[in-house]
């Protein structure tokens, strides 16, 4: 039985030309759109007692600059839930302008993999709490800048670099899982929390039914973000 159930599932609200939409596989070809209003989502995953949102400006990650700020503000202003904001955020007035906005988390990715040395400037600055760090992968390796470029850098450096750093929160999507309703990564989450039995691991991408997050809360997943299903009803809020 799945424990604590709306704080363990985390609504996903992707965010393309100020709309609630989702990909398969970080295809930004696939883009179909579910609701105009990503506002409208936000108030009705709080109003069933969602307690955390996970919101992602996916042109901003396409483009490398936070595009969607005014939908963040509309989301923060209706709901209480804790959010994690992330897409386009590249400097530090982009992580004041987010934190200002309403987000209590700022959820990085390719600006970790390539600028580590800035991060550790916005730990120091802003506390290391203030980041959730998001492990998009591709057969083990961290994809970024919206998931279409593949690097060559393994997710446990990943980890290991950030882990170090103080940084404890991080979500792990396996891209090629990512909208296809066909199960999440078990194996790669297993594989991460046993080599770092400490790290507050969310699960990311493929959750398909109610047996998926039963399973990931049993290996030790501490959340998993949650999107397609629940719009297509796969797994009702």
């Amino acid at each position: 039985m799945l424990q604590q159930k709306y704080q363990f599932i985390i609504p996903a609200i992707d965010i393309i030309n100020g709309e609630c939409v989702r990909l398969s596989e970080g295809d930004y070809n696939t883009k179909k759109i579910y609701n105009s209003n990503p506002a409208e989502v936000a108030k009705m995953f709080a109003d069933k007692g969602y307690t955390k949102l996970h919101v992602v400006d996916l042109d901003g990650a396409k483009n490398r600059t936070v595009t969607n700020l005014k939908a963040l503000e509309s989301i923060a202003k209706c709901t209480t839930a804790s959010i994690d904001f992330g897409g386009g955020v590249t400097s530090k007035e982009d992580v004041k302008n987010v934190l200002n906005a309403g987000a209590n988390l700022v959820n990085l990715g390719s600006i970790a993999v390539k600028q580590p040395a800035l991060l550790k400037e916005w730990t120091n600055e802003f506390g290391a709490s203030k980041f959730l760090l998001g492990a998009d992968v591709r057969d083990e390796m961290i994809a970024i800048n919206g998931w279409t470029i593949i690097t060559e850098t393994t997710i446990y450096d990943f980890l290991s670099q950030y882990l170090a750093l103080g940084i404890q929160q991080f979500f792990c999507t396996d891209i090629s899982k990512d909208g296809m309703l066909q199960g999440p990564s078990i194996e790669l989450y297993k594989s991460i929390i046993s080599k770092y039995p400490k790290i507050q691991l969310i699960a990311s991408g493929g959750v398909s039914n109610m047996k998926d997050l039963i399973e990931l809360q049993n290996i030790g997943c501490k959340g998993a973000i949650v999107g397609k299903a629940i719009y297509e009803g796969k797994i009702t809020i």
